[in-house]
């Protein structure tokens, strides 16, 4: 059981959420977008999201700046959050095009503005949960994007709002945060999401 809990802190790491809310725009969009661009587009994404940070949290874990890649310590988070968010304003500057895909362009300004908000409660030494900004954040859109389109995507909002049952219990189980972070965390993720879908849906 120690094992199950903790792996959905990896499974569910929230620098893998922006490439889930992609991957899921893709697939439930029923426009015709070509498969090289889609490929093209996640690709993107990936190694902005992704690839990118992780290379910059080896760069400074070795400079001793922060100590593990879930960010417990409130005070090492000021950083990375900065970074992330200089990173998603590429994505959103040169990736997404606000007029061909306006959904998923406001999909990633609402992640911008939980990171934004991350480091505005950093500030006052608040440790808002990141990884339930991320499922949350992820849950909303799927909704929003299940009521834009007209499609049932119900098993698949059923799933995330599971894992954002699991993400919490994992926090939990591993003590990094307590009830009103993972409260926060959530608040913080779904809130921008759901203040944004005025603008496409």
């Amino acid at each position: 059981m120690n094992f199950f809990l903790k792996s959905f802190s990896y499974i569910l790491h929230p620098l893998l959420m922006p490439l889930f809310g992609a991957i899921i725009y893709f697939i439930a969009a029923p426009r015709f977008i070509p498969d090289d661009i889609i490929k093209t587009k996640l690709f993107g994404i990936m190694v902005l999201t992704i690839f990118i940070p992780i290379v910059l949290f080896f760069f400074l874990k070795s400079l001793g700046t922060i100590n593990s890649i879930h960010l417990d310590d409130v005070k090492q988070r000021k950083i990375p959050l900065l970074l992330q968010s200089m990173l998603l304003i590429i994505v959103i500057k040169m990736v997404i095009d606000v007029y061909r895909y306006p959904e998923l362009y406001f999909f990633f300004l609402g992640i911008l503005f939980s990171m934004l908000s991350s480091i505005f409660m950093v500030l006052f030494n608040i440790k808002a949960s990141i990884h339930m900004i991320g499922i949350s954040g992820v849950t909303m859109f799927t909704v929003a994007l299940s009521i834009h389109f007209g499609m049932n995507l119900t098993l698949l909002i059923a799933g995330l709002m599971i894992a954002n049952g699991l993400v919490a219990s994992s926090r939990l189980h591993c003590k990094a945060h307590t009830n009103l972070e993972l409260v926060l965390g959530f608040l913080i993720g779904v809130i921008p999401q759901l203040t944004l879908v005025n603008f496409w849906l």
